[in-house]
């Protein structure tokens, strides 16, 4: 057989294709944000009014975050004001700084997306992934079985569940050898969410963020351990990560004991937010679809992966807070008590 490649000349005409770039305006604006953004001190002084439970910080809030003095801090504020990321409001004495409205769905992309992704490239987060092997007769053999355990469910839904959660878990897996134990879990979980009765169950949370690998799981944790039982808490993500946060799983191992070595960072689905009471979102923006019947929140927590061991700490704490008043709203009074 012959192979035919065809050269273009080197005084052919050049067809431009059919691009659509930003315009000058545009990219000015935008180049003089990202050049605002370029320094440290003014990304953990964001990150710390975006995550500020109150929805803002003042100078003195701000001036903790590292050894400098007020008026340096005022003057990396101003800068990030001009460019219209912050906004301020006098009360009293102080001025307070929060995140503009129309700067808030960028702040988050940057924050709880762009920033894990850069660790990852310096690779602080994940080592590359080995190959996967082809595991579809052992993927059908766990549906088959999983199917005969489930008859009322039916042997096509169980089947494209378990396929389903595979696939899902492979776009992020690191350690292959685990492949099949966290399928399973995975799609018995979902298959639990896909024939819950949210009318007769018990009350039952889930936690949404990007990479379900630290804020999420953490809340998870502490809900099932105030909650006795009494609340059911599940985790996802919107783009799972390999593995939970090396600093997270620590503080899961004191919650949940060896049970924290059985946390794996899952995607969102729409069986859990189906299955839940209440869907609780922490920096991922707009991911979650809309059920009716289901309470919505939105928690603005620190990322773990971004902080250090007493930021991590900080953050739990916060948490545990936030949890205490869901579990206030979602269990009598006797229950909780007893809890």
């Amino acid at each position: 057989m012959t192979s035919i490649i065809t050269v273009q000349s080197a005084d052919a005409a050049c067809v431009p294709t059919a691009a659509h770039p930003i315009g000058l305006d545009a990219a000015s604006a935008l180049a003089g944000m990202l050049k605002a953004l370029a320094d440290p001190f003014r990304l953990r002084m964001l990150s710390a009014i975006a995550t500020d439970p109150r929805g803002e910080s003042c100078v003195c809030d701000l001036a903790e975050l590292t050894d400098v003095s007020q008026p340096t801090v005022s003057h990396h504020l101003k800068v990030l004001k001009e460019t219209g990321l912050l906004v301020s409001e006098r009360c009293g004495t102080w001025v307070w700084y929060s995140i503009g409205p129309a700067r808030r769905g960028a702040v988050t992309a940057l924050l709880d997306a762009f920033a894990p992704a850069a660790i990852a490239e310096a690779g602080q987060v994940r080592a590359p992934a080995d190959p996967l092997p082809d595991l579809d007769a052992q993927i059908t053999h766990l549906g088959e079985e999983i199917a005969a355990e489930l008859q009322d469910i039916g042997r096509d839904v169980v089947m494209t569940i378990v396929r389903e959660s595979y696939a899902g878990l492979t776009r992020t897996a690191k350690i292959t050898r685990h492949l099949i134990p966290l399928t399973e879990r995975f799609a018995r979980q979902r298959l639990a969410d896909h024939t819950r009765d949210r009318e007769t169950g018990v009350p039952q949370v889930l936690f949404v963020c990007v990479a379900n690998a630290g804020r999420s799981q953490l809340a998870a944790a502490v809900v099932n351990q105030m909650a006795g039982g009494n609340v059911i808490a599940r985790s996802a993500g919107s783009a799972p990560a390999a593995e939970v946060h090396p600093h997270v799983r620590s503080l899961l191992t004191e919650i949940e004991g060896v049970q924290a070595a059985e946390r794996f960072p899952k995607p969102l689905t729409d069986d859990a937010v189906r299955a839940a009471d209440v869907v609780v979102t922490m920096g991922c923006g707009d991911v979650c679809p809309i059920i009716p019947g289901v309470r919505y929140e939105d928690w603005a927590v620190g990322d773990p992966a971004l902080a250090s061991h007493e930021g991590v700490e900080a953050i739990r704490d916060d948490i545990a807070a936030r949890v205490r008043t869901l579990l206030d709203t979602l269990l009598p009074l006797t229950e909780r008590e007893s809890s």
